[in-house]
């Protein structure tokens, strides 16, 4: 089991340096470019758009190609796409290049997931929050990162460059250990592009809603707690992109620890408790304006939400196992469109607000955002056995996604 989880881990662990090395250097891009914090929610829209695009396809491409061949694809293209961020001139050109890095994520984001659900089936297992544990210790790594070359004043272009070689050098050692189901055939490749009964499912609905509230908080503070540390908190640049550091550094300690935690209370309980305390932290840095009581607020809030999106996510593929121990590809793309559809809103919405009043204000909207989550994790579980309830005297529950819900 280890043989197959490592490399996977790794692959998240990738994603997160990759995404974590750009968004804590926004304060400087943001310069570059000339934008205001109004123009610049507009400018990361384009990575939004890019993410959902990218995601409504990468299930079908996944069960086609197999999951091992897009996360290579993928991960050269969002490698190699870091050192044009460097030489953008204009927020037009700006937001231009993060639609196509963000639709490189959209397809590393859903192929690398796909690969872990492989994993955790033939572990049976529920593993889903220590691999994204990988995905935020790499965001820490790539934030650090990014906060060193602030705090020393190197360039963006010299900066990112060094963060692609070390990338693709990495990609290009990993991928041929990297475990694959082998791509859909037959009948179930017939079904063509999304399958229209998953748009009558109320489940993968409302498991899309708790992915879209983490996007949109895990979105806010990937995008913007430099900004507000910098601008409402006074604190260097260094200090700010290190507020996005201890996010991810909580976030990836809950996640760590995830597989103990989830099956000790089950997945509905740590998504309900995880949504409180994610809202209560983001409220307590947008309401005190002490710089240690800030980085706490981030602690909380990174804490809180670790849960959120891995859940969805491995629910979402639960739903969509087929009989022979397949499948849930489209499921996880269809559940992750809607996720990303949280980083389409969030940025211009969290602009927005910050336009009409502070980023302040802003970052405490998200905090009330995440308290949302919980009614909605509630209302996914409630769908999921009125869906059980009809095979459940034929065929008993999916084994996985029971497990996952209850905590086995």
């Amino acid at each position: 089991m280890r043989t197959r989880a490592v490399p996977v881990f790794v692959v998240f662990l990738l994603n997160g340096i990759i995404a974590g090395s750009w968004a804590p250097r926004m304060p400087s891009l943001a310069e570059q470019v000339g934008a205001s914090p109004g123009v610049l929610g507009l400018v990361l829209l384009g990575a939004s758009v890019g993410l959902a695009a990218a995601a409504s396809v990468a299930g079908r491409l996944c069960a086609r190609f197999g999951a091992r061949v897009m996360i290579l694809v993928s991960a050269v293209a969002a490698a190699g796409l870091l050192p044009v961020l460097a030489l953008v001139t204009s927020p037009v050109q700006l937001a231009l290049v993060l639609v196509l890095l963000g639709a490189s994520f959209g397809v590393f984001d859903v192929s690398m997931n796909v690969a872990a659900v492989t994993v955790i089936r033939r572990a049976d297992r529920p593993l889903m929050p220590v691999f994204h544990a990988g995905f935020s210790f790499g965001a820490l790594g790539g934030s650090l990162a990014a906060a060193v070359a602030a705090g020393h004043r190197v360039d963006l272009l010299p900066y990112f460059t060094l963060v692609t070689l070390a990338s693709l050098a990495a990609t290009a050692a990993l991928i041929r250990f990297v475990p694959t189901a082998e791509p859909t055939t037959g009948a179930h490749r017939e079904q063509g592009g999304l399958d229209r009964s998953m748009l009558r499912r109320p489940v993968l609905w409302l498991l899309g809603g708790v992915a879209f509230i983490s996007a949109v908080v895990e979105g806010s503070n990937g995008d913007w707690s430099a900004l507000f540390a910098v601008r409402e908190r006074g604190m260097s640049e260094a200090a700010g992109a290190i507020m996005y550091s201890v996010f991810c550094l909580a976030m990836g300690v809950v996640r760590l620890f995830g597989e103990r935690i989830q099956r000790r209370f089950g997945a509905i309980r740590v998504l309900v408790v995880g949504s409180l305390l994610a809202g209560a932290g983001l409220l307590l840095a947008a309401v005190v304006p002490v710089a240690w009581l800030t980085y706490a607020g981030y602690v909380l809030a990174g804490g809180g939400v670790a849960f959120a999106f891995p859940v969805a996510i491995d629910l979402a593929g639960a739903v969509g196992r087929r009989s022979d121990g397949t499948g849930g590809e489209r499921e996880i793309g269809f559940v992750t469109t809607i996720a990303y559809s949280g980083f389409l809103i969030g940025p211009p919405m969290i602009g927005g607000v910050a336009e009409l009043t502070n980023l302040s204000v802003a970052v405490g909207f998200i905090g009330v955002v995440a308290t949302v989550m919980a009614p909605v994790a509630l209302a996914s579980a409630a769908a999921r056995r009125r869906e059980e309830g009809g095979r459940r005297t034929e065929t008993g529950p999916s084994r996985d996604y029971a497990h996952t819900e209850s905590g086995g």
